[in-house]
């Protein structure tokens, strides 16, 4: 993952992300992420980003004519049978 370094940030918006950070219970880099998404109008809740990537499979699948998938708990149990 690529990281960000901030050179000659402003203390009054460094004391404000630590005072969001606290407030939020997360680390003041995950809040200056937070905060940059925010700013450029991107989307950061895990709950939609994964049903964004599950829709894109599915479409995925839709598209191979594969008319469904099996499931998960037969595959392996089949494997430890073996």
């Amino acid at each position: 993952m690529p990281s960000l370094q901030v050179r000659e940030l402003p203390e009054h918006i460094y004391l404000s992300l630590c005072r969001e950070a606290e407030a939020q219970h997360r680390s003041i880099a995950q809040q200056a992420v937070s905060a940059i998404a925010r700013g450029l109008s991107l989307e950061l809740d895990p709950r939609l980003r994964r049903k964004a990537i599950l829709d894109s499979i599915n479409a995925a699948v839709a598209k191979c004519g594969i008319s469904g998938l099996p499931d998960p708990a037969l595959l392996i149990r089949e494997d430890r049978d073996r």
